[in-house]
């Protein structure tokens, strides 16, 4: 079987294609979690320490301020530096890479702002338009 025609060339551009595919949706996945771009956004004022975020991050347990810190720090977004005082300070900052994330975040956070009575509006009508019982 002849794997040089031009099936084979199809073949590698779709395999192309699938894999820059995943590798987009891994990185979107990461950052529209429930909880990286609220931990990114307040990052975005300087360095906060571990129980600071806590604070500034409503509703976030000990547990997940952990996992998501770790992740963006494991992606490049964040560093952790340690200081050796008594006690220890650990400091989270935004990464170069992380604040160009940050610059994209504003934007979706500006266009959630100014869009969210239009959004609301189309949720009560769709739901007027809903029976009762569940059905159109």
């Amino acid at each position: 079987m002849n794997t040089d025609g031009p099936a084979s060339g199809a073949s590698s551009v779709l395999k192309a294609r699938d894999e820059t595919t995943c590798q987009v949706r891994d990185v979107l996945n990461r950052v529209g979690d429930k909880w990286t771009l609220a931990v990114v956004n307040e990052l975005g004022a300087g360095p906060r320490r571990f129980n600071e975020l806590r604070r500034t991050v409503p509703g976030i347990s000990q547990r997940m301020l952990t996992a998501t810190l770790r992740v963006l720090e494991r992606d490049g977004l964040v560093t952790r530096s340690v200081y050796a005082e008594v006690p220890p300070r650990v400091d989270y900052e935004l990464t170069p890479l992380g604040r160009t994330l940050l610059e994209r975040v504003w934007g979706l956070i500006d266009w959630a702002v100014e869009h969210h009575d239009d959004i609301e509006g189309a949720r009560g009508r769709y739901d007027a338009r809903r029976a009762p019982d569940g059905s159109q």
